[in-house]
C-alpha cells in the first residue's frame, strides 16, 4: 500500500520538472543583471525574466530591453536603438532616427538641465557603417557613459537575442511586469 501511494507523488514532480525545463528552455529565462549600463531603468543584482518565446514570434521593436550573447560567456543586456536600415545620430543629446528627433522617454526622469547623457557620434563614426546593416541591431545601455554597447563593440546580431526583457522581479521593491516600448 505504500508503495502505490508514492506514485503519484512521483508523477506529479517528474510532471513538474519537464515542465520547468520545457518553460526554461523555449519560454523564458532568467537573468542577472551585471554592472551598471542600464541604470537607471536596471541596476546591478536586478533579476530579470526574458520572453524567449515573443522573439520568436515577432520582431523586436525600437527601444525594447534585450538580451544578447555577447561572446560564449557572457550575456548583456541592452536597450535596442537602431533597427535594420536605420541611420543613427545623436547631437546636443538628442537622439535622431534617419533624420528625425526622437524622444526617449525612459531617461526624461533622469536628465539633469546642463548635463548630458549622451556624447555626439554618428553611426558612421562608430561602426564605419551609414545604415543599420540587415540582420544586425544598433544598441545603448541606458547608462550611456559607462555602457560597453554598439558604440564599442559594433552592431548586434540579430541571430544572437535571446530574448526581450518582460519582467524585473527582484528586488522586490523594484518589481517591474512589463518593459514595453515607451516611444
Amino acid at each position: 500500500m505504500q508503495k502505490k501511494s508514492i506514485w503519484p507523488i512521483v508523477r506529479i514532480v517528474v510532471f513538474a520538472l519537464l515542465l520547468a525545463v520545457f518553460f526554461r528552455s523555449y519560454l523564458f529565462a532568467s537573468y542577472v543583471v551585471n554592472g551598471k549600463s542600464m541604470e537607471p531603468t536596471l541596476h546591478d543584482g536586478n533579476l530579470l525574466m526574458v520572453n524567449k518565446m515573443i522573439y520568436d514570434l515577432k520582431a523586436i521593436d525600437r527601444f525594447d530591453v534585450i538580451v544578447f550573447h555577447a561572446n560564449e560567456k557572457e550575456d548583456y543586456v541592452k536597450r535596442v536603438i537602431g533597427q535594420p536600415g536605420d541611420h543613427i545620430a545623436y547631437k546636443d543629446d538628442v537622439l535622431y532616427i534617419n533624420g528625425e528627433e526622437v524622444e526617449e522617454s525612459y531617461l526624461a526622469q533622469y536628465r539633469i538641465p546642463g548635463e548630458i547623457l549622451t556624447e555626439d557620434f554618428t553611426l558612421e563614426e562608430v561602426t564605419n557603417e551609414k545604415v543599420v546593416p540587415e540582420g544586425k541591431l544598433f544598441v545603448l545601455g541606458d547608462n550611456r557613459k559607462k555602457s560597453y554597447d554598439s558604440r564599442e563593440i559594433g552592431f548586434v546580431d540579430q541571430e544572437t537575442v535571446v530574448g526581450k526583457v518582460d519582467i524585473r522581479y527582484w528586488p522586490m521593491s523594484e518589481i517591474n511586469f512589463q518593459f514595453i516600448n515607451l516611444n
